[in-house]
């Protein structure tokens, strides 16, 4: 069943896939508002619902075996959709086990390092998911549409002459190898959002009044430099889409069915890593018995010492009309008497 399961999943996000070694054009190959054939939204509601519940289960495990680190990197243009993706998808997992970090201007002190500095040190832990909303792949895509911003990280001019961003992209690769194969998975999603639904996005963010926080008039300046984005996009897509960390094109015109990719292919990697609760050692259980006969021991009379919980505890004492909960203290108060 699980491996059926496994199938499916992996059936449904491989038109999302970008082949390592293909040549991307985006506009050609990847349509926006694609669906997969699911016509209704409440069908993917119940799908998105499903891959909660999964990757709920896969987080609890990663964290347990303390082995494997997950890196999830969103990219998107504005209003592409990045932290509603976030907010629905990662609604069920354990918040300790996950941290979202955004990467904004570079501040002074980064600018003083290598550009991969400050993504390094944001990495998730072992069992942990750790989530780029936007990630280093900023370096190959805003710089390069900016040069501006290049010249202000302070480059020796040799690392800014000719074919520097195909050495950023061979530095990129290679340091995703490095985390692949010390434990780090990495999923790379890119929501790729058509210009039209941004321009009726950006309209939303101005016309409802809870949602104007969400506007800058920067965002708006950015569309003029949409064909700029789309060749860095493409470029990106086709020299950093690897064996070890593929790109997944994630159509994003439909928010619902954006969410649903994105949860597919995160538990396509877990499902691949496939975390096992740790095994305990004999010593270790024939301590764990010594203490239960401990615990069980000291159950006051009429306690089932045999069931441990809360939930056992109440259905008990709902058949007992409440008397445990009484005798122990618990049900309602009662005002001192004078």
């Amino acid at each position: 069943m699980s491996d059926d399961r496994a199938d499916r999943i992996a059936e449904f996000i491989e038109p999302l896939r970008v082949e390592p070694g293909s040549t991307v054009r985006l506009a050609e190959d990847f349509d926006p508002g694609f669906r997969a054939g699911i016509r209704k939204k409440k069908d993917g509601v119940e799908l998105l619902r499903g891959g909660i519940e999964q990757l709920a289960d896969y987080q609890r495990r990663l964290a347990a075996q303390d082995t494997y680190g997950v890196l999830l990197c969103l990219q998107a243009l504005d209003a592409g959709g990045k932290d509603g993706t976030i907010r629905h998808v990662m609604s069920g997992v354990n918040p300790q086990g996950v941290r979202v970090v955004g990467f904004k201007v570079p501040s002074n002190e980064e600018l003083d390092h290598d550009f991969l500095w400050r993504y390094a040190r944001n990495l998730p832990a072992r069992g942990e998911i750790g989530i780029f909303n936007r990630s280093h792949y900023e370096e190959v895509l805003v710089v390069r549409v900016h040069p501006d911003n290049l010249r202000r990280q302070k480059l020796p001019d040799t690392a800014r002459g000719p074919g520097v961003w195909e050495r950023r992209y061979r530095e990129i690769n290679d340091w995703e190898r490095y985390l692949t194969d010390n434990g780090f998975r990495i999923v790379k999603i890119f929501l790729n959002l058509s210009k039209e639904e941004q321009r009726t996005r950006f309209l939303k963010r101005i016309d409802v009044p809870e949602r104007n926080w969400k506007f800058s008039s920067a965002d708006v300046r950015e569309r003029a430099y949409w064909d700029d984005y789309q060749r860095a996009f493409s470029q990106m897509l086709s020299a950093t889409s690897t064996p070890w960390a593929p790109w997944y094109v994630v159509p994003a015109d439909h928010k619902w069915f954006a969410r649903v990719c994105a949860a597919a292919v995160l538990v396509h990697t877990l499902m691949a890593i496939d975390p096992q609760y740790p095994q305990v050692s004999d010593e270790t259980r024939r301590e764990l018995a010594e203490v239960r006969k401990k615990l069980e021991a000291e159950a006051p009379p009429g306690a089932n010492s045999k069931k441990a919980g809360k939930k056992t505890d109440r259905k008990a004492n709902k058949k007992n009309g409440g008397k445990n909960s009484r005798k122990n203290g618990e049900g309602k108060q009662r005002k001192k008497q004078p």
